[in-house]
């Protein structure tokens, strides 16, 4: 199905300001969580400062999930007039505060007034990773997460809300596919990542052209490619700065996905600077990020 409205909404995920505590902490082992210098309110009024439409967040941005605390934060986004996205994961790598059954992640979302939850799978492939696409292992627990989707669809429908499951650093695109047939349901489809495939050595374009026509929600990212003694790595950037044809991405987004928001993803990385130093450049990344989406892609209230 494709876009019929050719402008996007821009949403931006926390984790472009993870260095500053928001998002979740990930890479680390599960008691490492970055300290936080930003929270979800100040957010808010950076993000109406910014002209961004909406947040994408987390448990660690709400920092509780009690009842009068994510009032609070519905109240909040209204009076900002901000969309919210719940991102949350069923078994986190690193980062333990974003797991969430779905049961839960659909309760909680309605309560603060989001409209989409987003899950990671978290699934654990065997080695060596090439060639494991639908591999039994993994197929056991896609199945296990079919499961408990279904269960969950009465709510999801009683709650007018929609799931979004991701090609996060773990799956392929076709199992993330098969994952959404299985369900059958208008309310789910795809988070697609647009550079997560190279974690499972799957070309991105390839990816993005599979996926597109299921994605209801998106995480836009670039990357620089850098090749040294020590391997090949991806480095974070803002978007338009890396090597990734963002311009090209977002012809086929339009052209073939039925999404009507852009969230973008600054996976943004200390290097040999001082958090000091670092938590500057992110927040300059993600500044640099939305004027490129404005300006040059077009995205959001001020690319109008």
């Amino acid at each position: 199905m494709k876009n019929n409205n050719n402008q996007l909404q821009l949403g931006m995920h926390t984790y472009t300001l993870h260095l500053h505590g928001l998002g979740e902490s990930w890479g680390f082992d599960s008691d490492y969580a970055y300290e936080k210098s930003i929270n979800l309110m100040e957010l808010m009024d950076l993000a109406v400062e910014w002209g961004i439409d909406g947040l994408h967040i987390t448990n660690v941005d709400l920092e509780t999930l009690d009842p009068a605390r994510l009032a609070e934060v519905k109240a909040a986004a209204e009076a900002h007039n901000l969309y919210l996205e719940y991102n949350v994961s069923f078994n986190a790598p690193s980062d333990p505060r974003v797991n969430s059954s779905v049961r839960d992640a659909l309760v909680n979302a309605k309560a603060m007034g989001a409209d989409l939850v987003k899950f990671s799978l978290d699934i654990e492939r065997p080695r060596p990773l090439y060639g494991t696409c639908f591999h039994p292992d993994v197929m056991k627990q896609l199945s296990d997460r079919c499961n408990e989707f279904k269960a969950n669809i009465p709510l999801m429908e009683e709650l007018e809300l929609q799931i979004a499951i991701e090609n996060h650093c773990d799956t392929y695109a076709d199992e993330i596919i098969w994952l959404i047939k299985q369900l059958n349901h208008p309310s789910i489809g795809a988070c697609l990542d647009t550079i997560n495939s190279l974690s499972v050595l799957e070309s991105p374009e390839a990816c993005v052209e599979k996926m597109a026509p299921y994605a209801i929600n998106c995480h836009f990212c670039d990357y620089k490619l850098v090749i040294n003694p020590d391997g090949t790595h991806f480095i974070g950037t803002a978007i338009g700065q890396g090597d990734f044809d963002c311009e090209k991405i977002l012809k086929e987004l339009k052209e073939k996905s039925p999404l009507n928001r852009i969230t973008f993803e600054v996976p943004y990385a200390i290097g040999e600077d001082s958090m000091e130093v670092a938590r500057e450049k992110e927040m300059e990344a993600c500044k640099q990020s939305i004027d490129y989406l404005h300006n040059n892609l077009k995205v959001g209230v001020r690319g109008r």
